[in-house]
C-alpha cells in the first residue's frame, strides 16, 4: 500500500475490494464450492465494500469541511471581540480604586 492520502488512496482500496469481490468467488469455485455459495459470497462482499465506499466519501467530506473551517475565522456568538466581549474582564468602577 502506498502511504499517499486523500482521495487517491481512498479510491485505491475501493478498487482493491472490487477485485476481491471478483477474485474471492472465482477461487471458491476453484476449490469446489457451489455457485450458490460463491455468488452468496461475492453479494455479501459487495454489500461491505460499498458500505465502506460509503464511509470513505463521507468520511473525506468530513475532512474536507474541518480543513475549510480552520482556514476562516470565526465570528459566532460567543466569540465577538471588541469592547465587552471578554467575561470575566475588569468593569469600571470600585475595582479599580487603590485602598489606602
Amino acid at each position: 500500500m502506498s502511504s499517499r492520502s486523500g482521495p487517491d488512496s481512498a479510491t485505491e482500496i475501493v478498487r482493491w475490494a472490487a477485485f476481491s469481490c471478483v477474485l474471492v468467488p472465482v477461487v471458491l469455485l476453484w476449490y469446489g464450492t457451489s455457485l450458490a455459495g460463491a455468488a452468496g459470497t461475492a453479494l455479501g462482499l459487495a454489500a461491505v465494500t460499498a458500505v465502506c465506499r460509503l464511509l470513505l466519501r463521507q468520511s473525506e467530506r468530513g475532512a474536507a469541511r474541518l480543513l475549510a473551517e480552520e482556514g476562516t475565522p470565526h465570528r459566532g456568538r460567543h466569540q465577538r471581540t471588541g469592547t465587552g466581549a471578554h467575561r470575566g474582564g475588569r468593569s469600571g468602577g470600585r475595582g479599580n480604586t487603590p485602598v489606602g
